[in-house]
């Protein structure tokens, strides 16, 4: 048996949790992962995860009774992460593996980058964690691709090793270029550019909460006669919100809340948008691999508007690839339901190292 440590280090928020691993035998395989202890903490009321983890570990001693001393620690970390470090900007933290290891007292810390603990984590899904979009035909011996929209949007994809392990690689797919598909889309390209003064338009600026934003003025600029008044005043109140601190209205969500319910065109209209354009990119991703092993498709929105998703349009934009089509008829697709999938993830990438 043994105890790791497991973060998911966020600019607002940061989980931890406590795992037991039970080793299977003399192959000495994990075999099961039980969770002990998990809270979580707003992370801008900590200058460093020093005290954080300090004072989780003190709170998890007290409620489980006995002492308890991590063997491995992981963190996913939103954000970039180099040599087994990371620079918190919008925290002001500064995070190096060997620090955390010497002033923690823990054997080996790792630090991953948040989407790249998002992959490791689509290997510890249950059935009951996903909800398939298109059941193809998986092949354990194939790629896996995981995309996300969430804040900003993360592609990554993971390659099967011997012995049924993978190994997880990063990208930045969300900086390649939009590729508008129709001419509505090709006016949001104009549109995003004039806006922001922008020479090129990544595919992040349109899939991903920002770009549901960014999608819901550029309809309401065409003709803003369609917007609903009870839209109108959430837009209003998120206007004079800009660049202040705190924030009562979260624009994106709101735009997909109305769409789900069917009660707001312009949100059924971005959102359509929203969704097509998710899917195309997701089909762009899978060209590149053929992921055979399944597409994921993670982050925080796509869950939250699965009735969208089933509707059809994002299924039907990710095969849309010309003559090669059919060979992205064949690929399994699934939303992921569970929101701790990168808690799972990095629970998964301290448990390679614990054993």
């Amino acid at each position: 048996m043994a105890i790791i440590l497991a973060g998911d280090i966020g600019g607002t928020k940061t989980i931890l949790r406590l795992v037991k691993l039970e080793l299977a035998g003399a192959t000495q395989e994990v075999s099961l992962q039980t969770a002990l202890y998990e809270q979580t903490y707003g992370s801008q009321e900590f200058t460093d995860l020093v005290p954080m983890v300090r004072k989780f570990l003190a709170e998890a001693t007290a409620t489980l009774g006995e002492g308890i001393i991590p063997v491995r620690a992981c963190f996913g970390i939103a954000g970039p992460v180099v040599n087994n470090t990371s620079e918190l900007t919008n925290l002001g933290w500064s995070l190096a593996a060997e620090r955390l290891e010497r002033e923690l007292a823990i054997a080996e810390v790792s630090l991953i980058n948040d989407f790249a603990a998002i992959g490791y984590g689509i290997l510890g899904l249950s059935d009951q964690d996903l909800h398939t979009l298109q059941p193809g035909k998986s092949d354990p011996k194939a790629p896996i691709a995981v995309i996300g929209a969430g804040t900003g949007l993360g592609e990554a994809f993971l390659i099967p090793q011997r012995g049924g392990s993978y190994q997880v690689f990063g990208t930045e797919g969300s900086h390649a270029d939009f590729a508008p598909r129709s001419v509505l889309e090709f006016q949001l390209l104009s549109h995003l550019a004039e806006k922001n003064h922008l020479n090129r338009v990544s595919v992040e600026r349109v899939v991903s909460g920002m770009g549901i934003v960014s999608i819901y003025q550029f309809l309401r600029d065409q003709d803003i006669s369609q917007e609903s008044p009870a839209l109108s005043q959430i837009y209003k109140t998120w206007e004079q919100e800009t660049g202040k601190n705190h924030k009562t209205i979260d624009l994106a969500a709101e735009v997909s809340k109305a769409a789900v319910a069917g009660q707001d065109y312009l949100c059924q209209q971005a959102m359509k948008i929203f969704v097509e354009a998710y899917g195309a990119e997701a089909g762009n991703l899978a060209l590149k691999l053929l992921p055979y092993g399944g597409v994921y498709i993670a982050g925080g929105i796509a869950a939250k508007i699965l009735p969208l998703m089933q509707e059809g349009n994002f299924i039907k934009a990710f095969v849309a690839k010309g003559r090669v089509s059919s060979l992205l008829a064949g690929i399994p697709v699934h939303i992921v339901l569970n929101p701790k999938i990168g808690l799972i993830g990095a629970a998964l990438r301290a448990a390679q190292t614990a054993i």
